[in-house]
């Protein structure tokens, strides 16, 4: 029972992730992602390091509370996020490198585009929202990623990220003078920090840690 939940939501992550990499067939989209891309700058890689120890350190705090490290993927015997087509029930077979290969290879180059889905979703419109608000956006943007598996504790960490996204968003705002301005900046925040998260995953596991 528990290997067919494994591949069903594995397959399923497997054609959204395909369906999100079958639009960089279009040039129109190519051009954008290349101008989201083009527009990263230093700092939205620099940012992103303290975000990243905030959240790494507030995760492995909530982790320790009962009910709180518990997240569906694992359950199902699964490793880290489904997103990365990990599970321990392929351990020592072929699945268990060429799968999260082929994963990656079609997350890679969608990844500015779910960037911005997500930054279109929750902070699009928040210089007109109140402080109240806006905080709980940043944690409801945390806590959805609690659907695709990860552990609830990590879920509630991630609205540290979500609170960084809101402040790149306003800042852009002010720059820009419009919502558009605002997204973009926060969607290259955005991925930057998954860029770079991305990176630190392939060195450990690349150094088997």
């Amino acid at each position: 029972m528990l290997d067919l939940l494994t591949f069903a939501a594995l397959a399923f992550v497997g054609v959204r992730l395909f369906s999100g990499t079958r639009l960089m067939a279009r040039r129109d989209v190519r051009d954008h992602v290349l101008g989201i891309v083009r527009g990263l700058r230093l700092r939205h890689f620099l940012w992103c390091w303290p975000v990243l120890f905030a959240v790494l350190v507030v995760a492995s705090a909530l982790m320790l509370v009962p009910g709180l490290s518990w997240g569906w993927w694992s359950a199902i015997g699964g490793v880290g996020s489904p997103v990365l087509g990990v599970s321990s029930r392929d351990s020592g077979g072929p699945l268990e490198f060429v799968l999260p290969a082929v994963f990656v290879a079609m997350l890679l180059p969608a990844l500015p585009l779910f960037a911005e889905a997500e930054e279109q979703r929750f902070r699009r419109g928040a210089e007109c929202w109140s402080t109240r608000r806006r905080i709980g956006r940043a944690v409801q943007f945390g806590m959805i990623h609690c659907l695709i598996g990860i552990p609830i504790g990590v879920g509630m960490a991630l609205s540290i990220g979500g609170g960084y996204f809101t402040w790149c968003y306003l800042r852009g705002f002010r720059a820009g003078g419009s919502p558009a301005a605002g997204v973009a900046e926060s969607t290259r925040a955005h991925l930057a920090y998954n860029v770079t998260v991305f990176v630190i995953i392939a060195v450990a596991l690349a150094s088997g840690v």
